[in-house]
């Protein structure tokens, strides 16, 4: 009976890179931070605000998707989380203004703070205004304070969460399923808000990366 030897199985050197250097979670947090750190920085440099005014109307002309796959999975109080958070922001305002204005104008009677003012919208915000406030404010985290750029964007949140959960209240009895709709909003708006805050006094402390 002649002896069975096992052999060693040879693989390409490249299926372990694509088992697992593809999807590294590790790698794109790494690839995350500097991306985003880069891209500040570059942005900062250039004087002229040409840089800072294309990436604002980046996601008009190419979509969130780019960004999401640079950005989404990073941790939110880090600097691409903030970054994220912004454009998401951003996208919300610019496709619907008209509720994103009808919110906000709830939140800023009912909300009993200086958050309107810090957010700095005309009083009260017609859609066109709330969407050149919001490009403002990015266009601010890219040549401005950053620090103060993601404060005015944290108390944008906070009126518009106020905003969503009154009018969420109101929809209660009669249609339950947008009143529903609006809580959850008024919810995803107060952790940015939270976050946002957040990564502003790590910026001012120089920690956040």
């Amino acid at each position: 009976m002649s002896e069975q030897h096992s052999r060693p199985v040879r693989r390409p050197s490249s299926a372990f890179d694509n088992i697992i250097g593809r999807h590294d979670p590790a790698e794109e947090t790494r690839a995350a931070h500097a991306t985003a750190s880069a891209l500040l920085t570059r942005v900062r440099a250039d004087e002229s605000g040409v840089s800072a005014d294309r990436l604002v109307a980046f996601t008009d002309e190419h979509g969130i998707d780019e960004i999401a796959e640079l950005w989404s999975k990073a941790p939110s109080r880090t600097l691409p989380g903030a970054l994220w958070r912004l454009y998401l922001l951003q996208l919300a305002i610019h496709s619907d203004p008209q509720t994103a204005a009808l919110l906000y104008e709830r939140g800023r009677v009912e909300l009993p703070s200086a958050d309107a003012v810090i957010a700095g919208a005309p009083v009260p915000a017609n859609p066109d205004e709330l969407v050149v406030l919001i490009d403002t404010i990015l266009r601010g985290a890219f040549r401005g304070d950053f620090a103060v750029a993601l404060d005015r964007a944290a108390a944008f949140c906070r009126v518009q969460s106020s905003g969503a959960t009154h009018t969420a209240d109101d929809y209660e009895m009669t249609e339950p399923a947008r009143a529903s709709e609006l809580t959850t909003r008024a919810l995803r708006l107060s952790s940015y808000a939270q976050d946002l805050s957040a990564c502003a006094v790590l910026w001012r402390h120089g920690t956040l990366a």
